[in-house]
């Protein structure tokens, strides 16, 4: 008989929710370390996870080395980011990388967008539109955090609170997902379960004893009439 596979994806999606949410909150509350770590981390992840897919998906040379130049940059920074908040350089009063935070970011967000609008543009990549209008914001923001970082003004801080915004709103979507996987869940332990009640009863019904065949009659033969 086969078993009712149960999916426990929900259950994984709602911790994953809590911790967002929380790691959100913390971000906002420590802003300088927890966003500074958080934006490394993220760089990263965002440069390496690129790397396989994109070396095998471009057809032109010259491109897969820009991208592949841009992705070692990006992990360096990223990578520079890490070190900065695990070495305590940012406990030290007026230390200078948190001003150099918003030229690393401008940096990323205009390398970027550049070189996506350099192969769309000048090599004929294809591309879709969210990747169009996602890279036009990348080009957007890295002139105003770099205008933001001339003047002096804190970046960091409004970057917690963006950053709160978006682990909120990711923690509900997980959260409302993992709720349609619970309901499936507990629609398959329901079902399993009448299925099981529906077995049990039909084993305490009692058995029925067909009835023996009876043996046929002999047909009692008919005179024969005879007409004269």
């Amino acid at each position: 008989m086969a078993k009712a596979k149960f999916g426990y994806g929900w259950l994984i999606k709602w911790i994953l929710a809590a911790i967002l949410i929380a790691a959100g909150v913390l971000m906002k509350i420590y802003d300088e370390k927890i966003v500074y770590a958080t934006t490394g981390i993220a760089i990263v992840m965002f440069s390496l996870f690129r790397v396989v897919p994109l070396m095998k998906t471009l057809k032109k040379e010259v491109l897969r080395t820009i991208n592949l130049i841009e992705i070692i940059f990006d992990t360096l920074l990223g990578g520079l980011m890490i070190f900065v908040v695990f070495s305590g350089k940012l406990d030290v009063a007026g230390s200078i990388w948190v001003g150099l935070y918003g030229y690393m970011l401008t940096f990323f967000f205009l390398a970027r967008g550049i070189i996506y609008f350099v192969s769309l543009f000048y090599f004929e990549e294809k591309s879709e539109p969210i990747k169009f209008w996602f890279h036009l914001i990348c080009i957007a923001l890295g002139p105003v955090i770099l205008t933001l970082s001339i003047l002096g003004e804190e970046i960091i801080p409004a970057l917690g609170w963006m950053i709160l915004f978006i682990a909120v709103g990711g923690g509900g979507y997980l959260g409302y997902d993992g709720f349609g996987g619970y309901k499936k869940y507990r629609e398959k332990s329901k079902a399993l379960n009448a299925k099981k009640q529906a077995e049990k009863q039909a084993e305490a019904k009692p058995i029925v004893e067909k009835e023996l065949p009876q043996p046929i009659k002999d047909e009692v033969e008919e005179k024969e009439t005879y007409i004269n």
